[in-house]
């Protein structure tokens, strides 16, 4: 099951959690399910249910001298901005063989050096 189609079966709870974890690139499931608005229980089954299907990463760790979890992303985000040249994405993204004499390439670099101006 890829990340997108385990998403699309997420509880309105689960979806909120992950966005949560998402947007706050981690949080201690002490304050997760605080922040969430749900109780302590209902909020270690929305994180283990989230870390099951490899959407975040659930750590042990001690928080404010209790045993609790860390959340996380599973995957950082990407800073796939510096694969663009305006509107254009890097021709070599998923190009298996890398021609830098290709007219897509030439057209890529023209908008990156067009951007500095």
């Amino acid at each position: 099951m890829s990340a997108g189609e385990a998403e699309a079966d997420l509880s309105e709870d689960e979806l909120a959690g992950l966005e949560l974890i998402r947007e706050s690139g981690g949080i201690h499931q002490s304050d997760f399910w605080k922040e969430l608005d749900i109780s302590s229980r209902k909020g270690s089954r929305v994180a283990e249910r989230l870390a099951s299907l490899g959407l975040i990463k659930r750590e042990d760790t001690v928080y404010n001298g209790h045993n609790t979890y860390y959340l996380e992303p599973a995957a950082k985000d990407l800073q796939f901005s510096l694969l663009m040249a305006g509107d254009m994405l890097s021709p070599f993204i998923g190009e298996e063989e890398v021609n830098a004499n290709s007219n897509a390439f030439s057209q890529w670099l023209m908008n990156l050096a067009y951007e500095e101006y």
